[in-house]
């Protein structure tokens, strides 16, 4: 297929560049893959399409204040990193900007001097390793010094750093949220399981390549970035259980999604406890071996996103769906609106 095919126009006004103060608020679009009907709700109407016996997937991924601005030691020039990936210990994969001012044996500072770096290696792309000093625990000082890595797309601060976070993220690890998972409140869910429909936790650490775009004319070029998940045993058995009694698993984001039908088509279509990097990347024709059910967010024209949403039904229902909501205005992107397709 070619990247053209999953196009659509978006205008720049329908971004959504703040979050609703109410989780739960945000609007809702019910796509029914067998009948190709469409109904517009609001977020909190989803206990109305979910059943007892249905299972909800929810990715427990905490993003970290991964952006720090500092300066090189030896000149004082402003720099500004981006953690990606921890490779061992206090050494990490960053993406440095400007990348040519930061060379192997370089020494950063940031902040009042509490956090310390040296660059150890440099990688394409404006990507350097770095080992990290500090006193006290990383994360604390991470806490203090750095910003939420907002996408490329959203241009104001955000008030609340607890906002970009799902109330439910626990594993510290994301470069980006689970934007999907977004729309919840702890009431919300709450409401979802005293109706019998059990609440189930992954992880996956979502990357920044999550926001790099298609850069091929032919999708079966493309190459994912991979990401790491974990599922446990008891998350495992959670789900073999839901399957064997007749019930429908709702994945909540395509990270969710990837890290269930990683984990299905690695093991002949069950569930077992399972970690490992994922670079799986899900487009038309593809046969789902894991969900029932997506919740997810109005994706970039031509991304994987709304490649892996068009696969989950068809693309042209995909695409009339998003010219509904471009015509109907829903908010896009991760502070955006929702869409429920089951």
């Amino acid at each position: 297929m070619n990247i053209e095919d999953f196009d659509f126009d978006l205008p720049e006004s329908l971004i959504a560049q703040t979050p609703l103060k109410d989780r739960s608020a945000s609007r809702l679009m019910v796509l029914n893959r067998q009948t190709k009907e469409i109904d517009h709700k609001h977020f909190a109407d989803i206990t109305s399409y979910l059943k007892k016996g249905d299972c909800l997937v929810l990715n427990d991924t905490r993003v970290l204040p991964a952006r720090l601005y500092g300066i090189k030691e030896d000149t004082g020039a402003k720099l500004e990193i981006l953690l990606l990936k921890q490779l061992e210990g206090d050494t990490w994969e960053v993406l440095a900007k400007p990348a040519k001012k930061i060379k192997t044996g370089s020494k950063l500072v940031f902040g009042d001097g509490r956090l310390t770096a040296t660059c150890i290696d440099s990688l394409e792309h404006g990507g350097r390793v770095l080992t990290f000093s500090y006193d006290g625990i990383f994360y604390e000082v991470l806490d203090e010094l750095g910003e939420m890595p907002l996408p490329p797309y959203i241009k104001e601060q955000l008030p609340e750093k607890d906002r970009y976070q799902t109330v439910y993220a626990k594993e510290q690890g994301s470069a980006a949220a689970p934007t999907a998972g977004l729309h919840f409140t702890k009431e919300l869910l709450q409401e979802i399981e005293n109706m019998g429909v059990t609440v189930a936790f992954i992880t996956l650490h979502v990357g920044l390549g999550t926001f790099r775009p298609v850069s091929v004319d032919n999708v079966d070029d493309h190459k994912m970035h991979a990401e790491f998940y974990v599922m446990t045993k008891e998350t495992a058995d959670t789900l073999t259980k839901i399957k064997e009694n007749g019930g429908r698993i709702i994945s909540v984001g395509t990270t969710s999604t990837r890290t269930l039908e990683t984990i299905a088509r690695d093991n002949n279509g069950k569930f077992v406890e399972a970690s490992g990097w994922t670079d799986i990347f899900i487009y038309p024709p593809y046969e789902f071996k894991a969900i029932d059910g997506l919740i997810t967010n109005f994706h970039l024209p031509k991304s994987t996103l709304i490649m892996l949403v068009s696969a989950f039904s068809d693309r042209d229902f995909i695409l009339q769906a998003y010219r509904k909501a471009v015509q109907e205005r829903y908010r896009f992107f991760s502070f955006g609106d929702a869409m429920l397709i089951i």
